[in-house]
């Protein structure tokens, strides 16, 4: 009997990882840096550096969620996140 409980505990720990695995790809997933930076580039702004996911900069209709830093048009540092929708909603820049 004690061997089947430390069966039984092993496969939680396994599936437990798992899950956070998939957690963890489903969030590096949400961001779009290549387009965000194009985008950014063409909005005028330069030395652009991306920061990763923003988990509560968008709302809950934006799919991606890409933070950054940039110089912007006026030589000042911003931080922010551009906002991009799944098919037919565009990007929006939010700043910090």
């Amino acid at each position: 009997m004690k061997n089947l409980y430390i069966h039984s505990n092993y496969k939680g720990i396994k599936m437990k990882k798992l899950f956070l695995f998939c957690i963890c790809l489903f969030i590096v997933s949400c961001t779009n840096s290549e387009n965000v930076s194009k985008f950014l580039d063409n909005e005028g702004y330069t030395e652009i550096q991306m920061t990763g996911y923003n988990w509560l900069s968008c709302s809950k209709d934006d799919w991606y969620h890409t933070g950054f830093k940039a110089r912007n048009m006026n030589g000042k540092i911003v931080e922010g996140t551009v906002c991009e929708g799944l098919l037919f909603k565009g990007k929006i820049i939010r700043f910090e």
